[in-house]
């Protein structure tokens, strides 16, 4: 007997409809699964996707107030895909209520929010998830094992884009996602947390870092209604300012010594959806692009001389990828990256109804903070500040507030409190202990 976990989901946007999409889809997808999402009900601002919500997608009820729908008693999980600015108080109020809780990422709009996610997810006891659904492509599971395995040597660098088209026509609409009060920053936590999540899988954490950022499309058409993330205004409608980076890139160190760039962009005109990276090792390296996501370009250092890159296709003999097609170099898409994390074998909604824990809230924490640290440094490159360094990762975060807290960090120059970056700080030395201290005692830091 499968076990029945009736689930909310907060906001029927693009991801809101492809989770629910992949949760009807579980049933036929994964017949090894010991549990049953159920579709109980949706919360949505908009009428029409309230309607949608019962009449196309199969939700039992659609309710427009969001609180409505995380109170719920035949509610056991919450899905929260709503604009970023309001995963915090949708995550409060799911886990006050003990439910589980799965956010898409980044969990709010700014590090800050991260930490308290987790704060709230431990206070309660609940079980969490997170939604880098990137990580799951059979190919990049694959990757992961070549790299565990020793076969690229030991890894020396790290190359991670996440270069998108979405935001490059001057006439897309002015939608939740260019607001800093309801996206908080803009590329930084919309993809590029894809591109730093997908370093931290494959290489371990990130020790440092330092960025820049950069607009350039300052203005565009003001929405009306519920806008998609694609649509698109005329040239008369009125305009209204971007608040939030079209572009940000970044140099990191790895904890393990590996160097990495990253790059990111929703403006950039040629490169449609390229969330790719390269890892290069003492032996060999790897390629993967979302482009082309049923293909992996692995290169062995061989004196062999017909030696270059080869591409491994798809196929089921890869983990999950026989659940939606056999055979080899037929392909899979998004959707089914969805679906694969959500359901494979019960997946992420079984682990959330054994209770996992909070562990997945703590490890998203080192994403945001590597953005922040990065962010912040990019602002300090424009004031002149060219030689502040960033500290990033919950571990090295970690060790950052330990020396800050005993003030070996209160350091002086030229007369002056040292400017230091640490996850988003970026404010004079004792005021950044001030806020240490506070947030240590999320991270649980003596």
């Amino acid at each position: 007997m499968k076990k029945h976990v009736g689930v909310a989901v907060l906001g029927l946007g693009w991801m809101g409809q492809a989770h629910s999409r992949s949760m009807l889809r579980i049933p036929s997808l994964f017949p090894e699964r010991s549990v049953d999402p159920h579709l109980v009900v949706c919360a949505d601002t908009e009428e029409s996707r309230r309607a949608r919500a019962v009449e196309d997608f199969g939700f039992e009820r659609s309710v427009e107030n969001w609180e409505e729908a995380v109170s719920a008693d035949d509610v056991d999980a919450v899905w929260v895909t709503a604009p970023n600015m309001l995963h915090i108080p949708m995550i409060e109020a799911a886990t006050a209520a003990g439910k589980a809780v799965f956010s898409e990422k980044p969990i709010g709009g700014k590090p800050e929010q991260a930490v308290r996610a987790y704060q709230v997810a431990q206070a309660a006891g609940v079980a969490t998830g997170v939604g880098y659904n990137y990580l799951w492509a059979p190919l990049v599971i694959h990757a992961k094992s070549l790299i565990d395995s020793g076969q690229l040597g030991d890894i020396t660098h790290y190359r991670g884009h996440f270069l998108s088209m979405y935001g490059s026509d001057e006439l897309g609409l002015l939608t939740w996602r260019f607001f800093m009060d309801q996206a908080g920053y803009g590329v930084t936590s919309d993809i590029l947390s894809h591109s730093v999540s997908m370093a931290q899988f494959l290489v371990g954490p990130i020790a440092e870092v330092t960025g820049m950022k950069n607009n350039t499309i300052t203005h565009r058409p003001i929405a009306q209604g519920a806008a998609g993330h694609y649509g698109r205004g005329a040239e008369d409608d009125p305009k209204g300012e971007v608040e939030n980076e079209d572009f940000a890139s970044m140099l990191c160190t790895f904890a393990n010594g590996a160097t990495g760039t990253f790059e990111s962009s929703r403006t950039m005109v040629g490169p449609e959806s390229q969330n790719s990276f390269a890892v290069y090792g003492t032996k060999g390296a790897l390629e993967w692009n979302l482009e082309t996501m049923n293909e992996l370009r692995f290169y062995r250092l061989t004196d062999d001389p017909s030696s270059g890159y080869t591409t491994i296709y798809g196929g089921d003999r890869f983990p999950f990828h026989g659940a939606f097609v056999p055979g080899q170099a037929n392909a899979i898409g998004f959707e089914d990256l969805v679906a694969e994390r959500v359901g494979h074998g019960g997946g992420l909604v079984e682990a959330l109804l054994r209770n996992v824990g909070v562990e997945v809230f703590r490890k998203n924490l080192a994403g945001p903070l590597v953005l922040e640290a990065g962010d912040e440094l990019a602002e300090d490159a424009e004031a002149g500040r060219h030689d502040a360094r960033g500290v990033a990762g919950v571990d090295a975060f970690a060790d950052h507030v330990r020396a800050q807290r005993s003030g070996s960090h209160a350091a002086q120059r030229d007369g002056q409190p040292q400017l230091l970056v640490v996850a988003g700080a970026g404010i004079e030395a004792d005021d950044e202990r001030r806020r240490a201290d506070a947030i240590a005692e999320v991270l649980d830091v003596g």
